[in-house]
């Protein structure tokens, strides 16, 4: 077994070689700008790029029509956001989504709201889930807009994308859904669920950063975010990056290709992750529940002791304490916070991302280090020896 171990797959994913064969052509021998019809390179430079975009239209039961490139989900979004602000104005909008989305979504909004909209934070119970009731209460006349993720990227929480998508058809109010963490990994129908926006980054497909998707439904029109050369139908100028794209699109074809056998195999691999470590630990928690969950997240607090100590001392193992746009932020974690945890909780949280690659021989490694470092770290915590002496003289008050 290769050391060290990667469970950080939420926060990124390596690049499928699969992805880096198709991209390599694209690079020098294949370098067409696909604006420059005018020749050959540049017409087979535009024909990758609408292969790729069949595609992945074609994943989510859309027209290519309605699939546009751009560097990654964060832009993606605030296209949104903003094209949204733009069209309607600050006094005629309001916009909708919790208080447990990404930063992508909540510093975008934050700016809005700044500017004179309204934005309502829906909160979440202790699983990380909206209530549908307060989300329906929660739209008004000015409503223009319901942002919500597919699946938190903490947590792995998934929301009712389905019923989240018939309220706002019902109101006439656009939907878009931050899918970041789910594309890939969750079966979404676009038309099933009545999504009007959804965005997406290669990287945590086994495609390259930097590289991502806007779905926004055909007759939408909304202002673009980028004016320049009008690429990709007026809405996102900039010249394609050609082998990205084409990295993208291999990687959803792979995803399509195994989706069924690779979800199943991500689900075995994490609840045998979480039963060898609920089976010999105490004082650990799931955050979030084991059901309605991302196939491949665990997030797991281990009572007592602090995650920084926990990952310092597992140099074998990468892990993280939360998502890879807040780890250098020391104050407690806001989505853990928000379905409950104290500080001192959050603070003691560990997110586990299993991957593609990731076997079962390295979750047992995981286990049996996490079990040993866990144990040893408590023999020298305060807080641990504090509550089991308490335990302890509870237990003889009683007897």
């Amino acid at each position: 077994m290769k050391l060290p171990v990667y469970l950080d797959y939420n926060a990124t994913t390596p690049v499928d070689p699969l992805v880096i064969e198709a991209m390599l052509p694209y690079f020098n021998e294949k370098f067409g700008n696909p604006s420059s019809k005018s020749h050959w390179y540049g017409l087979e430079a535009a024909a990758a790029v609408e292969k790729s975009r069949e595609i992945i239209a074609s994943f989510i039961n859309v027209s290519p029509k309605e699939i546009f490139f751009t560097s990654g989900a964060t832009e993606s979004i605030n296209t949104v956001h903003n094209g949204i602000f733009e069209l309607y104005g600050s006094e005629n909008t309001h916009i909708i989504t919790s208080e447990i989305e990404h930063s992508a979504v909540i510093n975008s909004l934050k700016r809005i709201e700044s500017n004179g909209s309204e934005v309502t934070y829906l909160k979440v119970n202790k699983y990380g889930e909206i209530s549908i009731d307060e989300l329906e209460k929660s739209i008004s006349g000015k409503t223009k807009l319901v942002s919500l993720m597919s699946a938190n990227n903490e947590i792995g929480t998934l929301n009712d994308l389905e019923a989240i998508g018939n309220i706002c058809k019902g109101h006439g109010v656009l939907f878009h859904t931050d899918a970041a963490q789910a594309f890939g990994k969750i079966d979404i129908d676009i038309n099933k669920l009545n999504i009007d926006f959804l965005s997406f980054s290669g990287h945590k497909l086994y495609a390259p950063k930097g590289i991502g998707v806007l779905y926004k439904k055909r007759g939408i029109n909304i202002p673009p975010l980028l004016l320049g050369g009008g690429q990709e139908s007026g809405f996102r100028s900039g010249t394609l990056n050609v082998p990205y794209i084409v990295g993208l699109g291999k990687a959803v074809q792979l995803i399509a290709e195994n989706f069924q056998s690779e979800t199943e195999k991500l689900i075995i691999l994490r609840n045998k992750l979480f039963d060898i470590l609920a089976n010999n630990l105490t004082d650990i928690s799931l955050n979030g529940k084991l059901a309605n969950r991302l196939p491949n997240n665990l997030n797991i607090c281990f009572k007592y002791i602090k995650s920084s100590s926990l990952i310092s001392e597992l140099k074998t193992i990468a892990m993280s304490s939360g998502s890879a746009c807040s780890t250098d932020k020391p104050e407690p974690n806001r989505v853990l916070k928000a379905i409950g945890l104290s500080d001192q909780d959050t603070f003691s949280s560990i997110r586990f991302g299993i991957g593609r690659y990731t076997t079962e021989e390295e979750i047992v490694y995981t286990g049996g280090k996490l079990i040993e470092t866990v144990n040893n770290l408590r023999k020298n915590s305060p807080a641990y020896l504090l509550s089991k002496a308490q335990t302890k003289e509870n237990y003889n008050e009683v007897r």
